[in-house]
């Protein structure tokens, strides 16, 4: 069934190939944005999350917003004026939103949240359900105060979802090219101990997802993740393997990667074993469910 949808963050990552994915199920797309630059087929309305103003008749005809707005994480170092910018970013736009919605009339019935794996924060091996108690760090505590935000739309009668996304692969996008530079340059080698978890999913099982949520019936929390995690060590190996280059035996100490990174670090050093069974339970396929073969399509 066609529906009009409101995204945010329509130009990252997942925005910029989840538009035009949405126009060719047939679905009518508008976006919020900072400055008026639509994407092709799209209607674009301002906000400003920082002013917390909002052209509030974006919700005209809306019948669910697709939730991705957020400072990325990996971009800057983590000073206290950054941390609070990622925060910001994240939960002041999602009340930007309900704002929004009760300034006016509308007929707004879902909103899908971008939310992420680092909720759960270092867990070592432990496997991490959505009823997974969250972790103590910065990113475990951006991500509850960012779903806590997102559930106030309760009070607007919202079908909500939240999709705890995990390390996107992309061949041009995310983190994938930084740690394939090394591998291309003959210098690949596991991070820290090499035993941390990666969450992984391939970009277009990201896409899929979003669209699976919102032309079904999803409701609470869901880890957007692969199948089959693996270890950074492992991960390493198979980049490696597709990319036809040696790996080193030994490893890149965790001590090096702090004094680089600072408290920024954690998304490398982080172990976080997720298991995407619930989003199984609702039928959703992916298309990559082992390593090598995202690996394979995205640089084969």
């Amino acid at each position: 069934m066609e529906k009009r949808v409101l995204i945010t963050g329509a130009t990252g990552m997942i925005g910029k190939k989840l538009v035009p994915a949405l126009i060719e199920k047939g679905h009518q797309v508008s976006m919020l944005s900072r400055n008026a630059r639509p994407l092709p087929n799209t209607r674009v309305f301002l906000w400003n999350v920082e002013n917390q103003t909002i052209d509030s008749s974006c919700f005209d005809g809306v019948s669910a917003i697709i939730h991705l707005a957020g400072e990325n994480i990996a971009s800057k170092r983590w000073t206290a004026q950054r941390k609070q910018q990622i925060l910001d970013s994240r939960v002041n736009s999602t009340k930007l939103l309900y704002k929004g919605l009760a300034s006016r009339n509308h007929n707004v019935d879902t909103l899908i949240s971008a939310s992420a794996v680092g909720y759960y924060g270092d867990r070592a091996d432990e496997m991490l359900t959505e009823i997974s108690a969250p972790g103590d760090d910065f990113l475990a505590s951006c991500c509850v105060q960012w779903e806590a935000a997102v559930d106030e739309g309760t009070a607007h009668h919202l079908r909500l979802v939240k999709l705890r996304t995990g390390f996107i692969l992309d061949k041009a996008d995310g983190g994938l090219p930084l740690m394939a530079l090394p591998v291309k340059m003959f210098f690949g080698a596991a991070l820290g101990s090499g035993k941390q978890w990666i969450p992984w999913i391939h970009l277009h099982d990201m896409i899929n997802l979003y669209i699976h949520a919102l032309e079904n019936a999803l409701q609470g929390v869901f880890n957007a993740t692969a199948p089959a995690p693996v270890t950074n060590k492992t991960f390493t190996r198979k980049l490696a393997h597709t990319l036809q280059r040696p790996v080193w035996p030994l490893h890149v100490p965790a001590v090096a990667i702090k004094t680089i990174m600072g408290e920024m670090s954690a998304v490398a050093l982080s172990s976080t074993r997720t298991s995407a069974q619930k989003v199984l339970n609702t039928g959703f396929n992916f298309r990559y469910n082992q390593l090598q073969d995202a690996l394979a399509e995205i640089y084969l």
